[in-house]
């Protein structure tokens, strides 16, 4: 993990500059924010920031876990990264060009990505993730991100 994929989040590292960041939980509706992230950026030539908040309640268990061990912090912040990578892993792969980067933050979805929101020229999220009711037309954290957001938010439907 790079310095620039922080685990300390008292003070978040801004997102790269004209970047395009992309929340990602790891439904199919941050799939399809992923590729509409990725098709722009490669039109745009700009970086694209992929991140995945998280807690410990939601992250994967680290590679090293054992019965009885207590993992640290580093540990599962490393795993929600590793996860992060996985899951996006073929997408990315169709745009070879698109330079990516991958911050896995331990924070609450909404407010990171509202935070890597300065200084960017889009952020990228899902209709819903893998909270909310079924009859949502937006998650809380696409509604969050909408109304709070620094720069322009896209909110990628799925595709019927």
């Amino acid at each position: 993990m790079s310095a620039e994929d922080a685990i300390d989040n008292s003070e978040l590292v801004p997102a790269p500059r004209n970047s395009i960041v992309v929340g990602h939980d790891g439904s199919d509706y941050a799939d399809d924010a992923l590729g509409a992230a990725l098709e722009l950026a490669d039109q745009l030539h700009v970086p694209v920031l992929v991140v995945r908040a998280w807690s410990i309640a939601t992250a994967p268990r680290p590679a090293n876990w054992d019965f009885g061990y207590v993992s640290s912090f580093d540990e599962y912040s490393a795993a929600v990264h590793d996860e992060l990578v996985r899951d996006t892993r073929t997408a990315v792969k169709k745009y070879p060009a698109v330079s990516v980067s991958y911050r896995a933050v331990h924070a609450s979805p909404a407010q990171s990505l509202i935070d890597l929101s300065r200084d960017v020229r889009l952020l990228v999220v899902g209709t819903r993730g893998r909270g909310g009711l079924a009859g949502m037309l937006l998650g809380s954290v696409s509604e969050q991100c909408v109304r709070h957001a620094a720069c322009p938010v896209l909110v990628v439907r799925p595709r019927t």
